[in-house]
């Protein structure tokens, strides 16, 4: 189990955000949700205690998911980050260094896995 490690999940389209914040908390972590990239920034400065970010790259607003990522890098460099798009193809040199990149659909058990690896690195 995952101890209620708290994560935060970015993603524009609130039924993708149920699906996956359903399925991270049914694995066992806390999860905290946000629609767009001020939303993720807010919430973080408020809660330290988020490890890992798991968002998607296209939403609405100033700042894509690529672009949070490296907010996020910079700014708090522990953080683990997970990127997912359904429509455009990233690459590692796309993310920050560290991060991982699923391709929607993703297998949520795969998501889940790489969640444990990254947190326990």
């Amino acid at each position: 189990m995952s101890e209620s490690i708290p994560v935060l999940v970015v993603e524009d389209e609130p039924l993708l955000r149920l699906d996956i914040a359903d399925s991270l908390q049914d694995a066992g972590f806390l999860v905290f949700e946000a629609g767009n990239s001020a939303d993720a920034i807010a919430i973080l400065m408020e809660h330290h205690e988020i490890r890992l970010v798991f968002t998607d790259v296209d939403m609405p607003g100033g700042m894509d998911g690529i672009k949070l990522a490296a907010y996020i890098r910079d700014r708090w460099p522990p953080l683990k980050i997970i990127v997912t798009s359904g429509y455009r193809r990233v690459t590692q040199d796309d993310i920050p260094a560290e991060s991982r990149f699923f391709s929607k659909p993703y297998e949520i058990r795969k998501v889940v896995r790489s969640m444990h690896e990254m947190l326990a690195a």
